[in-house]
Order: C-alpha cells, then sequence, then structure tokens
C-alpha cells in the first residue's frame, strides 16, 4: 500500500502550498541528522523530504492521489490519461526523486555544513543563533487538542468521490496579537472507496492564540444508511424479494447501481435462506488500487405462501417428493 505522505508530514490533502512548506520545516528542523542525535533521525529525515518532494509537485502529487506511492514510484499515468492506459500500466511518467540535502538546502537557503567537532556552525537558518532561538520557543509551545468533526457522506459520494465545501469560523491574531474573528472555506476532496472513519487533517486551523500553537481540524467520514444498498468492506450488499417459484425455479434481479447504470443478474440456481448471488467487480471501488472494485453480493428474502390448500399441499410433496 505504500508510505502516506500526507501523513508522514501531518496535513490534510487539501493542504496548500504554504501549509505543505510549514510542516516541512517543522519536521525537517526536528529530524535532520546535524539537530537530532537519534539513530532513527536521519531514515525520518528523508521520508520527510521525499514526502515533500512529491507533495509539493503538481504532477506528482496529482499521480499519487490517484495510484499512490507504489502506482507513483512504478511510473503510472498521470490522471488526465485515459481510464483504459491507467489500467493497462501505461508509463507517463518517471519518478525521481530528489535529495533530502538538496530539498533542505532549497527551502532553508544554503547546505547544511558541519563544525570539526560534528556541530552546525553559530547562525546556521533553523539551527544556531536566533533561528535556534525561535525554533526553542516554538518547541515549549503545547499544542491545542484537536477539533473532531463528523463529515456525513451517502454512500454516493464514497462510490463516485465528490468535493464537499466546509465554511469555518475562527479567531486569528492580528500584529498586536489582538484576535480577529475570520471566516474561511475548506474544500475536502472525497475519494472513490474511502470508508467509515477516513480522517481528513487541516492543520492548525483552530483558534489561535498566545503561546498557545492551534489545533488540527479533523474531518471523520461519517456514511448514512442507504435505502437499498448496503457496505460490508469494499463489497456492496442488495437484498432482493422473490416469491416461493423463484427461488425455486430461478429469477432475474434488475437494479441500478450506484453510478446510475441498469443491471440484469439472471438467477438460475434454487434459492435458500442463506444463498448470495455474487456478481464480480460491482461493489465498491478500492481507493488504492483505482482499476478494482469489491463484489456485489445479491441476498435474497423470499416470500411464503400464508396458506395452502389441501390440494396444494398434495401437488407439492408430490412434486418435490
Amino acid at each position: 500500500m505504500g508510505v502516506d505522505y500526507y501523513k508522514v508530514l501531518g496535513i490534510g490533502r487539501g493542504a496548500s502550498d504554504d501549509e505543505l512548506k510549514k510542516a516541512y520545516r517543522r519536521l525537517a528542523m526536528k529530524y535532520h541528522p546535524d539537530k537530532n542525535p537519534s539513530p532513527q533521525a536521519d531514515s525520518l529525515f528523508k521520508q520527510v523530504s521525499e514526502a515533500y518532494d512529491v507533495l509539493s509537485d503538481p504532477q506528482k502529487r496529482a499521480i499519487y492521489d490517484q495510484y499512490g506511492e507504489d502506482g507513483l514510484k512504478a511510473g503510472a499515468p498521470p490522471p488526465s490519461a485515459s481510464t483504459h492506459a491507467a489500467c493497462a500500466g501505461a508509463h507517463g511518467f518517471r519518478f525521481n526523486p530528489r535529495s533530502a540535502e538538496e530539498i533542505f538546502s532549497e527551502i532553508f537557503g544554503g547546505a547544511c555544513p558541519r563544525t570539526p567537532g560534528g556541530g552546525v556552525p553559530h547562525g546556521f537558518p533553523g539551527f544556531g543563533g536566533a533561528g535556534a532561538g525561535e525554533a526553542s520557543s516554538a518547541a515549549a509551545q503545547r499544542k491545542a487538542p484537536p477539533i473532531e468533526r463528523q463529515l456525513a457522506c451517502n454512500l454516493e459520494d464514497l462510490y463516485k468521490g465528490a468535493t464537499k465545501k466546509m465554511k469555518i469560523s475562527r479567531d486569528v491574531l492580528d500584529a498586536a496579537g489582538k484576535p480577529t474573528n475570520v471566516e474561511e472555506i475548506l474544500t475536502i476532496d472525497i475519494k472513490p472507496g474511502w470508508k467509515k472513519g477516513t480522517k481528513i487533517t487541516f492543520p492548525e486551523k483552530g483558534n489561535e492564540m498566545r503561546n498557545v500553537i492551534p489545533s488540527d481540524l479533523v474531518f471523520i467520514i461519517e456514511e448514512r444508511a442507504h435505502p437499498k444498498f448496503k457496505r460490508d468492506g469494499n463489497d456492496l450488499i442488495y437484498t432482493h424479494m422473490i416469491s416461493l417459484v423463484e427461488a425455486l425455479t430461478g429469477c432475474t434481479v434488475q437494479l441500478t447501481t450506484l453510478d446510475g447504470r441498469n443491471l440484469t443478474i439472471p438467477v438460475k440456481s434454487v434459492v435458500s435462506p442463506t444463498y448470495e448471488e455474487v456478481v464480480q467487480g460491482e461493489g465498491m471501488p478500492i481507493t488504492r488500487e483505482p482499476c478494482k472494485k469489491g463484489n456485489l453480493r445479491i441476498k435474497f428474502q423470499i416470500k411464503f405462501p400464508t396458506n395452502l390448500t389441501a390440494d396444494q399441499k398434495a401437488g407439492i410433496q408430490q412434486l418435490l417428493s
């Protein structure tokens, strides 16, 4: 499934370039090997840099959003390519990651030289002098707890994908430190196949206060009940009512899919109360595998007659014995 670059940087999928750069600066300062002596720092520094390299490039980010890390590094085509080309694995893009130090130098302005003792020279941006003091002050601030909100989506949204606009109101400190209420529109791109509980994070979108890092605003996908379909993981379940005669002799199920197509499914098997007719590839999209879907599972409710005459009972006994 690959690495979740948004999670690595602690940002939401709708994060702006400024939010992306801010997240990178904070984490690069935290994990740079010249700043952090822990054995894991170098690996984390490179991972943060790779995540920034991908998400700061519009083409790389578009391909990653559709195909994930594995698709990006395998040379998946840009999202503008045809569905046929995408499913065939056409190669319209080559992933050439930059080095972590190159990215760091670009953002902070200049390489990160080491002193003979292995430290960082005084005055290097973000690591010494005033820069170090600012970083230390920021690190001392506490962060307000995240604000979580439910984001209701119907099954069609989660099947086809959708864009939702959320209007928020929050306090922002002006140059004098006085809070001012502002309104902002957040855009949330719902990806086909997202499940209940999926979280979309907008970093530091809570109220600004002195000496407190604003809360992250977290939207949690909530799935509304559908009148005809029920979701089970990547599968869709559809319940169809049939008569006892149809259960024994066969029937045809006609339904409309979540994207508006009409399906006709012949059922030739004898239908027992626990029988399921499975239609391959007509379930929910699989987010990280855009050419695949789960299955459609048709369950049956058998309508039994409420009473039978003596002749009908005798006929059934003779027929089934």
